[in-house]
Order: C-alpha cells, then sequence, then structure tokens
C-alpha cells in the first residue's frame, strides 16, 4: 500500500471497503486498513484525514479527539448509531453515507426470516438437532393471511414493504409525522393488537433505545406474533424478547444486525430450547453485487473530496 510522505492519509476499518478498490481509485493516497476504532494504532488516528467506517463501530467525543486532522468520515452503509454527528459537524468534519444500495438486500433477507418464521422452520430444525421429531409442534397459519406492521420507513422499511406486499394479506406502517400520505399506516397505539408480525427498521435513536422491551412484548402477548428486527439490535430489549419466545408471548423471533459487541445473546445460563429463532452476524446486506456497489462509491466518494481539497498527491 501506498506510504508517500506527505500523501493524505484514509484509514479504513475492517470490511468497510475494499482496500484494493480504494488504492486503484487514489494512487496518491496512504491507505491503511486497521481491524477496530478502539485499538487504532494512535500516531495512525493523529494523521488520518478520511476515516471509512462500517456499522458496529463507535466514534465518540473521546475517540475523535484521537483524530485531529480527519475531515471526512464515509459510512458504507446506513445507520449513524455510534457515531458522534454533532461532534463531528462541530469539528467542521462531514459525514457522508449511502443507504439506499443495501435495502433491497435487507428486505431479501427480511422475506427469508418471515416465511422461516411462520413456518417454524428454526424451531424444526432445532428440535432434530436435540434428537426431537417435533412435526406436531410446526402446524403454522398460512403467510398470506398475516398483517404485517413496519417500524420504520427509511429506505429498508419501504423495500421490506415492496418485498412482503405480494405474499402477506396486509401491510401497514408505523404512524409518524411526515410519513407519506401513500404508505398504508396505522397508528403505532394499535398495531400491537392488529399485527401477526412486526419488522423493525428502526435507526438506534435515544427515542428507540429498547422500545421492543416489557410493555410492547405485553401489549402483543395475546397475538402471539413474529418479531423480526433489520434495523438495530438497540431497539429491542433483547433479553426480554428472548424470554417472552422461550415462555410463547412471542412466535418466533429474527435478529438480523448482531454485532461481536453484542455476544452472548443469551447470559448467564444455557439459552432453552429448541426456539423459533433466527440470529445472524447483521448479513442483511452481505449480497456480492450490494458489497461492489458500496466499495465503488466509498472509492469514488474518498477520490472526490481528496480531490476537491486538493489533496491528490502523486
Amino acid at each position: 500500500m501506498s506510504a508517500v510522505r506527505g500523501a493524505p492519509l484514509l484509514v479504513s476499518v475492517r470490511g468497510a471497503a475494499d482496500t484494493v478498490l480504494l488504492q486503484q481509485r487514489l494512487p496518491g493516497c496512504a491507505i491503511r486498513e486497521i481491524a477496530a476504532l478502539a485499538s487504532a494504532d494512535p500516531q495512525l488516528a493523529a494523521r488520518a484525514e478520511v476515516l471509512v467506517l462500517r456499522s458496529g463501530h463507535r466514534l465518540d467525543a473521546w475517540q475523535l479527539a484521537q483524530w485531529p486532522r480527519l475531515r471526512h468520515v464515509i459510512r458504507a452503509g446506513s445507520g449513524l448509531d455510534g457515531i458522534d454527528v454533532h461532534g463531528l459537524a462541530a469539528r467542521g468534519v462531514t459525514v457522508h453515507r449511502n443507504p439506499e444500495p443495501a435495502a433491497e438486500a435487507v428486505a431479501e433477507w427480511t422475506l427469508a426470516a418471515l416465511l422461516a418464521l411462520a413456518r417454524r422452520i428454526p424451531y424444526g430444525h432445532a428440535a432434530l438437532l436435540e434428537g426431537r421429531h417435533a412435526k406436531r409442534h410446526c402446524l403454522a397459519p398460512p403467510v398470506s393471511r398475516m398483517r404485517t406492521a413496519i417500524w420504520g420507513a427509511g429506505p429498508v422499511g419501504r423495500a421490506c414493504a415492496t418485498a412482503l406486499a405480494p405474499h402477506v394479506a396486509e401491510i401497514a406502517f408505523a404512524a409518524r409525522r411526515r410519513l407519506p400520505d401513500t404508505l398504508p399506516q396505522r397508528p403505532g397505539t394499535a398495531l400491537p393488537t392488529w399485527a401477526d408480525a412486526h419488522i423493525v427498521a428502526l435507526p438506534l435513536t435515544e427515542e428507540n433505545s429498547g422500545m421492543f422491551g416489557t410493555e410492547f412484548l405485553t401489549s402483543v402477548r395475546e397475538r402471539c406474533p413474529l418479531l423480526i428486527c433489520v434495523g438495530r439490535l438497540g431497539t429491542l430489549d433483547v433479553p426480554a424478547c428472548l424470554r417472552a419466545l422461550a415462555d410463547g408471548g412471542l412466535a418466533g423471533l429474527a435478529l438480523d444486525p448482531v454485532e461481536e459487541s453484542d455476544l452472548p445473546l443469551w447470559p448467564g445460563e444455557a439459552m432453552p430450547g429448541p426456539l423459533n429463532l433466527i440470529a445472524t452476524p447483521h448479513i442483511g446486506a452481505q449480497r456480492h453485487d450490494v458489497r461492489a456497489v458500496l466499495d465503488g462509491w466509498a472509492a469514488a466518494t474518498a477520490a472526490g473530496v481528496l480531490a476537491a481539497a486538493g489533496r491528490t498527491s502523486r
């Protein structure tokens, strides 16, 4: 990788971008890849002008102080939780993100999870691995009769509606201010007694943190719905959701945005089973075409901001 003296330095967190492509698009830039922000070499952080991030990493006020020359943060995806956006803006650091390319792939994962949970495939599979033939416990209602609530009307939420609409009876978004009238919607307070499945596609904000916890689970218990999270895991009280799944308050639970920092999902004693549970390591957008688009966008964005700043030394 380039190490030209005086060249601008771009640091990329592992998995956030294709460093080979970055080097091809930025021949006059020094490119360095790190495993995590928390363990970044202080001397490297002190020189970096561009930082490429993925989900699961925090850039808070304390860490930001370690990156004094930082001018651009490129987020190859949508979520900004963990990133001190206001602190960055105050420092004159521009945040670039691209939420659109991953939406359709995440919606594809959501459809797969809905079908699997509705047919109790994870439960049957887990039971077989324990040596139990649980066919009679896998009797399930048809997906085509399910009412589906979608919490969050950003690119992912809207893509989920498009993917699920041909397969379910009805879809409604949780009503919020500024939600377009063209989207079917119901008050959030009405959805717990209406929906057979809830799709959570919300960002992690102070308002949304732990939103799907004890109160929500109590309100949906009589209907015993499926709960699928493709937004941010922090919007759920995960231990409460797992307990509800184990004791019959939820018919199924699917969690995609699981990061290493979220493990173990079931703390303390061993997880009871079998459960109608799907948990994946944030793979909703992990499709070859999506990665290619995001990698190309990250490289083009980095090249553009460095060129605009006159930092394209060769």
